[in-house]
């Protein structure tokens, strides 16, 4: 059971010192690694963890340094694929440093051999370790495999925070606070001959569990119950309870060590244990190979594309509608920020949907900068100015607007009504929906589909499988999990993708290009007619063209709609448009124009009889008063009790006073049945459709980045060049000031800044001027930055040293206020 490879490791384990042979070669360091890497290897890294550019590191020892700093290697650990992280958790558990042949076992079973728990791992191990290693996780030559510290400490076993292997602590360390009484006992109760020490102790114990042998011949003395113990905690948790007076099984492995106190009532099977139970393996199962994403459907291309144009038409309708909706008077801005509940229902029953997805449609409109709050006293959410430009474009441009910010938004819908960690309630444009994953997983969400055949639909549980292996980290997989539903849900409404599968116009979006080419032939022309029928409906054969859906939507109501959108016509609709300032023979001249179908007589009996009464009573402000020619109306108006809240009194045969102000005056009359107009003081009609609210001119909202953005190919050039031009100056060798006959001077050890005193620094450089010869600085910049450069002085004047800088490849001027010191180069670096 893995003779050769357990044994292996023990000999590892006591050959901590390097081979003599090699140790010239060999890295002794992660920045000695990072120092014989080339440019693109070093690019690679940054690239890989871009905050390790944040700020641009001084030289190789600075960027090895931050490499190992805890925040940076866990958001290292989090980008990890599966097997990756399940190598690195390996070489937590391995000796250090490990052998290559070590972690391969570790991974894959004993080597040399066929191993039923080999899946691949062999095979994919290289390129797993080749991922640690770009990302500066592991460092070492494949004798000499070294984690860096600090993801050891964030992936090493404990009763607090198990590992993934499910394997405990070492022998070592589980007895470090044993007494060295009980540790002889263990070592006589297993058949081993007593020490002299507890450390030789503890190593014959650890030489007995790692001699498959010897284990086994342990083992075949056990009780049976003992077995099925060892059974439960073999693959983790390690740890087990264990009353003060134990069962015989129990008691039979804690005296021969087997299983070690952890505390007062918890035992531990020691990883050595374990791994010979296992047959060596640190995972029960590793998974080296991505899963597979298949075709789970698939459909004819054109219909993928013909279906998904009908929901972008669909998803440019609502945002129309609803921004219009917002226009005359918004919903207000919560005092915490966002909708309230009560707005959002109302929002939903105008759009004729359900919450969730006017949650959606509302952040979609905001990322898209439609939306926003208006920012004065009696803050409310009003279109943008943008808005109105929106509303101007094709209908293929105006989806790609939505779509493109869709596809970069952090805002995330799928959250509202949620609580956040102090119990609050997540709300719609509230400042808590940001998730910065968010764009990188829709975007490989939809990277996996494209990667299918045309019309291929995948299935989402195997879409789930492959993101939790790309992204397996406890906490960042269950975000992952969620957004990627939310992903295949918004891309289907809005259009990017139809029945399940990546349309074209969606594949051009991913790719970065312009969606609208492919998708404008697939959606229908606007019409600018419809077609009236004899029940009081229009229906729409299509999208309208803009002028006449404007005023079809005063002059009307929307009874369903679809592919084929049907308007009714009421007494209350086509008083609204008598209101907006519509006459009756405008109305019919409209419709006359834009009907494939004559006008039936019941609708121009229904505008003329509104347009008669529109207007015959007239409401002004005196408090308020009702003018009508006809004192028999005022009479009945008088007469009728619903009137009587309204405070009426007749003042002349054709005038009413009224307590009530105008608006709830016109709202009663009409209540009542009646048709008012409001007249100005002037006894003018007044128009009474409130202008549309615009706020100011307002941009969309910035999404929130997922940590540092990764370099473009210029600043990762400008990095390599100060990173490598601070290595120089770091490492270039400076004469010993003592050797040059000075006094009180320092030429500073590798990596530190030099001192001398402004006399010797002046002299020096003055020098090196004189004689064109090159010196090694230390240099303070006015952002207190310090750093280390080697430059030929040409001009000392006025305090300041002009000079070819050789690490910045340029020349430059240095303050000689900020020079701490200076030191010669040794004769072969001159």
């Amino acid at each position: 059971m893995g003779t050769g490879r357990l044994t292996g490791r023990r000999d590892q384990e006591a050959t901590t010192v390097p081979d003599p042979s090699t140790a010239g070669s060999a890295p002794r360091s992660l920045a000695e690694e990072l120092r014989a890497r080339d440019d693109a290897g070093l690019a690679a890294l940054l690239r890989a963890r871009p905050d390790l550019l944040n700020p641009v590191p001084g030289d190789v020892t600075q960027l090895a340094t931050r490499a190992g700093t805890r925040a940076s290697v866990a958001r290292a650990l989090d980008r990890l694929d599966r097997f990756a992280l399940q190598a690195a958790e390996a070489l937590v558990v391995a000796p250090e440093p490990c052998p290559y042949r070590v972690l391969e076992a570790l991974l894959s079973g004993d080597t040399g051999t066929t191993s039923a728990a080999d899946n691949g791992a062999r095979a994919e191990l290289p390129r797993a370790l080749a991922t640690l290693r770009d990302q500066a996780l592991v460092w070492g030559d494949d004798e000499r495999l070294r984690l860096v510290r600090t993801a050891r400490e964030l992936l090493a076993p404990s009763a607090s925070r198990p590992s993934p292997t499910g394997l405990g602590p070492t022998v070592a360390e589980a007895t470090a606070g044993m007494s060295p009484t009980r540790v002889q006992e263990i070592v006589a109760a297993a058949g081993l001959t007593a020490t002299h020490d507890p450390v030789s102790a503890v190593t014959a114990l650890t030489a007995l569990f790692t001699d498959p042998v010897r284990m086994s011949a342990l083992l075949d003395e056990a009780p049976a119950e003992a077995h099925q113990v060892l059974g439960r905690l073999v693959w983790g948790p390690p740890y087990g309870e264990v009353t003060p007076n134990p069962t015989p099984p129990v008691r039979w492995l804690r005296d021969r060590g087997l299983l070690l106190p952890a505390s007062a009532r918890t035992v531990v099977l020691p990883r050595e244990v374990a791994l010979y139970l296992r047959g060596g393996l640190a995972h029960r199962a590793t998974e080296p190979v991505a899963p597979a994403v298949p075709a789970h459907r698939e459909h004819r291309p054109q219909l993928v594309d013909a279906n998904a144009a009908g929901q972008a038409l669909a998803a440019l309708s609502a945002v129309e509608e609803l921004v219009k909706s917002w226009e005359y008077t918004g919903p207000a801005v919560l005092r915490a920020g966002g909708l309230s509940v009560r707005d959002l229902k109302r929002t939903a029953a105008a759009l004729d949907t359900n919450e969730p997805s006017a949650a959606f449609w509302i952040e979609l409109a905001y990322a898209a900068g439609l939306l926003a709050s208006d920012g004065e006293a009696d803050e409310r959410y009003a279109p943008t100015p943008a808005f109105d430009g929106w509303c101007e474009l094709p209908p293929a441009e105006r989806w790609t607007v939505l779509a493109t910010a869709w596809l970069a938004a952090t805002r995330t819908a799928g959250l509202v009504g949620e609580q956040d960690a102090k119990g609050r309630t997540l709300s719609v444009l509230g400042p808590e929906l940001d998730r910065s994953p968010a764009p990188e997983v829709r975007r490989r969400v939809l990277g996996l589909l494209a990667d299918l055949p045309e019309g291929g639909a995948a299935d989402p549980a195997a879409l789930q499988a492959r993101l939790d292996w790309e992204r397996p980290v406890r906490g960042t997989s269950e975000l992952r999990a969620r957004l990627a539903h939310w992903t295949l849900t918004e891309a289907e409404v809005l259009g990017v993708t139809g029945r399940g599968a990546l349309a074209a116009h969606g594949r051009a979006l991913l790719a970065g290009g312009d969606p609208a080419p492919l998708l404008a032939p697939l959606l229908p022309e606007p019409v600018d007619h419809v077609l009236l029928q004899a029940d009081l409906t229009a229906v729409a054969p299509g999208p309208l063209r803009r002028a006449l859906a404007d005023v079809l939507a005063v002059l009307a109501d929307v009874e369903s709609k679809g592919g084929a959108t049907v308007y009714r016509f009421t007494p209350g609709s086509v008083r609204r448009a008598l209101d907006a300032g519509h006459t009756a023979v405008d109305l019919q001249a409209f419709l006359t124009e834009h009907s494939r179908t004559p006008v039936p007589q019941p609708l121009s009996y229904l505008i003329d009889d509104v347009a008669r009464r529109h207007g015959h009573l007239r409401v002004g402000a005196a408090s308020s008063y009702v003018r009508c020619d006809d004192d028999g109306m005022l009479n009945e108006i008088l007469a009728d009790k619903r009137s009587a809240g309204l405070g009426l009194r007749r003042l002349a045969p054709t005038v009413l006073a009224a307590q009530a102000e105008p608006g709830a005056l016109l709202d009663g009359l009409r209540g009542m049945g009646y048709a008012p107009a409001a007249e100005s003081r002037t006894g003018d009609v007044l128009v009474s459709r409130a202008d549309a609210h615009r706020t100011p001119p307002r941009s969309a909202p910035v999404p929130v980045p997922d940590g540092p953005p990764v370099p473009d190919a210029t600043l990762l050039a400008a990095a390599l060049r100060a990173i490598r031009a601070g290595d120089v100056a770091a490492t270039v060798v400076r004469k010993d000031p003592s050797s040059a006959g000075t006094s009180g001077s320092s030429g500073g050890a590798a990596g530190e800044l030099p001192r001398t005193s402004a006399a010797e620094t002046l002299a020096t450089v003055q020098a090196a001027a004189l004689t064109g010869s090159a010196v090694w600085i230390g240099y303070v910049n006015a952002d207190g930055a310090a750093s280390q450069r080697v430059i030929a002085p040409v001009r000392v004047e006025g305090g300041f040293v002009t000079g070819y800088d050789h690490t910045a490849d340029e020349v430059r001027t240095y303050a000689l206020h900020r020079i701490t010191g200076v030191a010669e180069l040794a004769e072969d670096q001159v």
